[in-house]
């Protein structure tokens, strides 16, 4: 089992959100959230905009990967969302972004945030991927794209 797919259940992939600001975003990854992993959504929000503060999440090539610690999170939590519209997110190459994978982790666990953000980034980094995720029709699909070796 990889380490994606430890944290991304089907349940927690969105496609074609249409929001229009990362507020939004952050504000319906919340909700996503609250109803799925039983996190509070202000909670959610407040961590993701936190870090988004401090400075961008996107990696570029249309990809961001907005991520934070909180002491409400029990267990490292992702969601995966594909934006209907793209979102200005101040990315390094100054692409609006389309995929975005949320990372929650608890408080302490400093080691294994960075590894799975090592592997986010890994996977995105492959046009490929970036490519077929964009093109998929189903959670399922998204899932099996993200989640293979």
């Amino acid at each position: 089992m990889s380490l994606i797919e430890t944290i991304l259940p089907l349940s927690h992939i969105v496609l074609d959100l249409e929001v229009g600001s990362k507020k939004r975003l952050f504000e319906q990854v919340g909700l996503l959230l609250e109803n799925e992993a039983g996190l509070g959504r202000a909670e959610v929000f407040d961590c993701l905009f936190a870090r988004e503060k401090l400075g961008t999440t996107a990696l570029g090539h249309g990809v961001a990967i907005p991520h934070g610690r909180d002491a409400a999170v029990q267990q490292i939590t992702g969601a995966f969302v594909r934006l209907k519209e793209p979102l200005a997110f101040d990315a390094p190459d100054g692409k609006p972004v389309s995929l975005v994978f949320v990372l929650l982790v608890p408080e302490n666990s400093a080691g294994s945030h960075l590894e799975v953000l090592a592997a986010l980034a890994d996977k995105f980094s492959v046009k490929a991927v970036r490519e077929q995720l964009m093109a998929c029709e189903t959670p399922e699909a998204a899932r099996q794209i993200l989640t293979s070796e």
